[in-house]
């Protein structure tokens, strides 16, 4: 979970992370437009309480992208034991395919309201493709991935797959079937 700002007395913490838990589950269910009032009530804080912890929005929203990050991230250190190295790198990218459905239009909206490098997107970019990495170089030693293949490139593949079953909802396997196919064109040849 994202971490509340230090220095918050125990209760204070306690409603950042319900507001957090909340905003997660009503911008997954019903976008980033959700009501604010909603995720306070939801939470069971006043809406002046979600001002405090969040002083609009974007800061919302930033909070919630970085903890799926971060929930992404520690899956990632699990999988770099995970004896099969393609099998864990294939996991990983179903999830982020999987959290980017779930909270459709995230980060494009963060991308809309924010080129800084401070922003939520620029935080979790260098440890998203280090992450990615790990597991890419995992399966490249593993002789299951052609070694040519790199994590800009593979991460570019699997946010436009997100993207369009993002936009093609009405087809379930899209984003499976994508990344099934992607991936064959990166399986190692034997020479």
């Amino acid at each position: 979970m994202a971490h509340p700002p230090a220095g918050l007395r125990a209760d204070a913490r306690r409603n950042y992370e319900r507001l957090l838990t909340e905003a997660r589950a009503a911008f997954a269910a019903h976008g980033t437009d959700t009501s604010l009032e909603d995720v306070a009530r939801r939470a069971g804080v006043g809406i002046g309480t979600l001002y405090r912890h969040f002083p609009n929005r974007h800061a919302l929203m930033s909070a919630v992208f970085e903890d799926a990050v971060n929930d992404l991230l520690a899956r990632s250190r699990e999988l770099l034991t995970d004896p099969e190295p393609c099998a864990a790198l294939v996991t990983w990218l179903r999830e982020i395919v999987t959290h980017a459905s779930e909270y459709r239009g995230l980060a494009r909206a963060l991308m809309s309201v924010s080129y800084d490098a401070d922003s939520a997107l620029a935080r979790c970019s260098n440890p998203m493709r280090a992450a990615g990495a790990a597991l890419l170089t995992r399966a490249q030693q593993a002789g299951t991935l052609r070694t040519d293949v790199s994590i800009g490139d593979l991460l570019q593949l699997t946010n436009a797959i997100a993207l369009a079953a993002e936009e093609t909802p009405d087809d379930p396997g899209l984003a499976d079937r994508l990344l099934t196919l992607t991936l064959r064109g990166l399986k190692a040849v034997p020479q």
